[in-house]
């Protein structure tokens, strides 16, 4: 496979971009090589500036879930462009996607569309203080949050401990009121509340899909809402990456526990820059211009980011397309698995839905710590034959890989071919 484009375009990027991307995980960094850089995209395939196909598996990290330019989102946008791109006022479809949003989560009064997941999170946690009157927020280690200063922290030398910055450029100041948990654990959460008495909430990914989909054990959702109810703190749930992608509707549900805060991204917009955060009445009308938590956005609510959700999520739900995401889901970590097993190396896959992803490891994955013994050198290896044999990976081993209702018998048996021929490869590196 030739990627002489490619790796032209990355070293003119190198002079006006950092590190010629606009997103550190696109670097490659941690598989090795130089970034692809693709030209276009449609139904499950994506194709390089070289002119080569892969199926697709990264999916714009989510959102595309019919697909590459859907005849009907498609459709929808380009009638949008029509009438403008950004008015800096109401439209009618931004009532429209409200509905339909907040139609699928129980308990979701209201939502407040803004434009992207990192701002949704932001404007939650925001909301979560203003709500209870309190200042500390407690994250999970391993769960990404986006970059905003007080979410970029680790866990320093304890699971359970006051946070360190975890970025520089972040003060320790804008992380004094976040604490770290671990994943699964609802005992580090416990000794939090048993320390301070001014927690506002805490926000989860409801399944940890930035360490490579980590599922909740033992109710741990549940029993932790459960907790926070006595507490009087607030369940956040980030469902950036989650939301539309298990069930019409958020991954809460499924798990059996409602959030009080929850945080939407990516499909909500068909592929565009969009978020969203939402609640019941007596929390969202914490929000300016109904009450005094401050938040607003020139682009929110953007016509064409609207045009392009309703029209996803539309067709989304005439295609309900869970049960074949589960049948197809399960096809492809069989394959995996099997795969692995013939060639004698160690693999864990962990899968909810529509997400799923292989550790180069034989423990189970619970957690980031579990997360983290997967050997991300045999994952680079693994990564760099999928490339080659067709199939679109994320670049890391700690991000999901997405599937697609666009998704043909024919598409499987590329991924099958590629997956002996990537664990072949490990095997012998």
């Amino acid at each position: 496979m030739n990627f002489k484009k490619s790796n032209k375009l990355y070293k003119k990027g190198l002079k006006n971009l950092v590190g010629a991307v606009n997103s550190p995980v696109r670097a490659f960094s941690s598989v090795g090589g130089n970034p692809l850089f693709i030209k276009k995209a449609k139904g499950t395939k994506i194709t390089d500036v070289d002119g080569n196909d892969y199926v697709d598996l990264v999916l714009s990290y989510g959102p595309m879930i019919l697909g590459h330019r859907h005849k009907k989102v498609q459709k929808a946008v380009t009638k949008a462009l029509e009438n403008g791109y950004s008015f800096g006022a109401s439209t009618e479809n931004e009532i429209k996607l409200a509905k339909i949003v907040c139609d699928a989560f129980p308990e979701m009064d209201k939502v407040r569309f803004v434009n992207s997941g990192t701002e949704a999170v932001l404007s939650g946690i925001r909301l979560a203080r203003a709500f209870t009157g309190k200042d500390k927020i407690i994250k999970f280690s391993g769960c990404y949050h986006g970059h905003q200063d007080a979410l970029l922290v680790a866990a320093g030398s304890g699971l359970a401990t006051l946070s360190l910055p975890g970025s520089k450029g972040v003060p320790e100041g804008a992380v004094k009121n976040t604490l770290i948990a671990e994943y699964n654990n609802l005992e580090s959460v416990k000794k939090h509340f048993a320390e301070h008495n001014d927690i506002a909430g805490v926000i989860i990914e409801p399944i940890g899909g930035n360490m490579g989909v980590v599922i909740p054990q033992n109710n741990f959702l549940k029993e932790l809402k459960k907790y926070l109810e006595t507490k009087g703190a607030l369940l956040i749930a980030d469902e950036v990456m989650t939301g539309f992608r298990s069930k019409f509707g958020g991954a809460q549900e499924l798990l059996c526990v409602t959030a009080d805060i929850t945080c939407l991204g990516k499909v909500i917009g068909g592929g565009f820059p969009v978020g969203a955060y939402g609640a019941r009445n007596e929390i969202m009308e914490n929000v300016a211009p109904l009450g005094g938590m401050y938040q607003a956005g020139t682009l929110s609510g953007n016509p064409i980011a609207m045009a392009g959700g309703i029209a996803t999520l539309t067709e989304l739900r005439k295609q309900n397309p869970y049960d074949k995401f589960e049948e197809i889901g399960a096809i492809i970590e069989v394959i995996l698995l099997e795969t692995a097993k013939k060639y004698n190396v160690d693999l864990t896959v962990n899968r909810f839905g529509s997400m799923l992803n292989p550790f180069f490891t034989k423990t189970k994955v619970t957690n980031f710590e579990e997360a983290q013994t997967s050997d991300t050198e045999k994952f680079a290896v693994f990564f760099w034959e999928m490339i080659k044999n067709g199939v679109f990976l994320p670049p890391s081993q700690f991000e999901a890989w997405f599937l697609s209702s666009a998704l043909t018998e024919k598409d499987i048996k590329i991924i099958a071919n590629a997956v002996d021929k990537a664990m072949n490869a490990v095997a012998n590196s």
